[in-house]
């Protein structure tokens, strides 16, 4: 429910974007809860991808904010906009003499919003993590797309974590 309130409010105030500084303090209030809104991307057609990165993200949230949760103050959602993992088949010609490297890069891009009880927007941080498409491990490994997905949201939610007020 808070998540689509969300979405509604992000897609109501299409131009607004604000910086983690308009990002309110909680005065020692923690949230309530973290939830991970990947609509946006079900309806470009990432339905599997999505329902992956937002359990990964989901986790990674919840570890990166594990002492500011369980209280009785706004939801944290996280917006995704959109996750770009481009494909990947290790070095490209981008490292040192050939070795390593490459230059592809994965991207996941999206809006943590503070959410409260009654469903408004309080505060709203935009971010764009970049991470090496590396991170996956082995291009060859079957299960190395995945991987990339799992890298790219526990970065993103470390990130987000230094980047909002922690008061």
């Amino acid at each position: 429910m808070l998540a689509a309130l969300a979405l509604a409010a992000g897609l109501a105030l299409p131009g607004h974007r604000a910086a983690a500084d308009d990002f309110p303090r909680l005065n020692g209030e923690r949230f309530a809860d973290i939830r991970v809104d990947v609509r946006p991307l079900i309806a470009q057609g990432n339905g599997l991808q999505a329902e992956a990165l937002r359990a990964d993200l989901t986790a990674a949230l919840r570890r990166s904010f594990a002492g500011r949760l369980g209280g009785r103050g706004p939801v944290l959602v996280v917006l995704v906009r959109g996750l770009s993992l481009p494909p990947y088949a290790g070095a490209q010609g981008g490292g040192r003499g050939g070795l390593g490297g490459g230059n592809q890069t994965d991207y996941l891009d999206g809006e943590a919003l503070l959410v409260g009880r009654g469903g408004e927007v309080l505060g709203r941080h935009p971010q764009l993590t970049a991470t090496p498409s590396s991170y996956g491990g082995p291009w060859y490994d079957p299960v190395s797309e995945r991987r990339r997905v799992t890298a790219v949201a526990n970065i993103y939610a470390e990130w987000l974590r230094r980047q909002l007020p922690a008061d």
